[in-house]
């Protein structure tokens, strides 16, 4: 359902039709330099202050993070997120029952797969099989390394079947690969999600609410992806961080995303949202407490 995309960067030559040399006033025997090497000093030194000027934000945020009360990353409150997910991808609050799972959903994603709803189609199912095979090489999967690499993007089956889902399914068994899907969600969706919130100076609610809409809408740039989508949430409303009200920036957030999930799928429901995320913003638990009750597409759940 998402689109975990990856941002590419072309470096594009410069070529000198002519080059200049300049000589210092009162220098006249000081060595020639070309102008053209000066300037690429020059970007070089900018490219330099730009990289430790992010580096220092980088240590900035770090402090600010780790100086805020633990949220969603507190282990009940991230056993709790979990459950929440699951209940939306798979219908089921035991996320651990759902490592195996693999279906073509009819999404334009391609396969639907693990706990937290990898995709052939969106990136994030290649990401996860290549960093296992980095560290488990030979593995059951690999071999369809090739034929994932080609359909990334796209809903094709092309090269993976037959197979694949026999050889995903066998796959989770392994202690080895469960892991591996636990790392790959919590380094692309649950740490990102949860750092960003934090910064936005948002509760548990709030992150777990950037949490599902960064499984749900992706990571990449594209125009329904989920940073896409808090740029247009941020032309409504401020942040808490920024001065805002907490509750109102979340109720523009869900607007818009609930639009958003529209826009890509109109005959899809929203019950992430409407029932589930909205239901506790109305309630006014911005902490996530529990006992929890929630509704995801006609069945209820609970957790105490």
């Amino acid at each position: 359902m998402k689109r975990a995309g990856v941002l590419f960067l072309a470096a594009v030559p410069v070529v000198a039709t002519a080059v200049y040399f300049v000589l210092p006033s009162g220098a006249a025997d000081a060595p020639a330099v070309p102008t053209s090497v000066g300037a690429q000093s020059s970007r070089d030194d900018a490219k330099d202050r730009a990289e430790q000027d992010h580096e220092q934000k980088q240590d900035q945020d770090d402090e600010i993070v780790a100086s805020l009360p633990p949220g969603l990353a507190a282990p009940d409150r991230r056993e709790l997120a979990h459950r929440l997910v699951a209940s939306a991808e798979h219908s089921t609050t035991d996320w651990r029952s759902t490592y195996g799972i693999i279906e073509d959903r009819d999404d334009h994603c391609g396969y639907t797969a693990g706990i937290i709803g990898f995709c052939t189609g969106t990136h994030d199912l290649l990401t996860l099989v290549e960093h296992y095979t980095e560290s488990h090489p030979g593995n059951g999967l690999a071999r369809y390394l090739p034929a994932l690499r080609k359909v990334d993007g796209t809903d094709s089956h092309e090269g993976l079947d037959p197979g694949f889902t026999d050889a995903w399914k066998a796959e989770s068994g392994l202690p080895e690969f469960r892991a591996a899907q636990e790392e790959e969600r919590d380094r692309v969706y649950f740490e990102p999600a949860v750092r960003l919130a934090k910064l936005d100076g948002l509760g548990t609610l709030g992150q777990f609410v950037y949490y599902d809409a960064m499984v749900f809408h992706g990571t990449g740039t594209d125009e329904n992806g989920f940073y896409a989508l808090r740029e247009r949430v941020l032309e409504k409303a401020k942040t808490p961080a920024a001065g805002g009200s907490e509750k109102a920036y979340l109720d523009a957030f869900l607007d818009i995303r609930r639009t958003t999930m529209l826009t890509r799928y109109p005959d899809r429901e929203t019950s992430r949202v409407d029932t589930a995320q909205r239901r506790f913003l109305q309630a006014g638990n911005l902490q996530l407490d529990t006992p929890l009750t929630w509704e995801m597409y006609g069945d209820s759940y609970t957790v105490s």
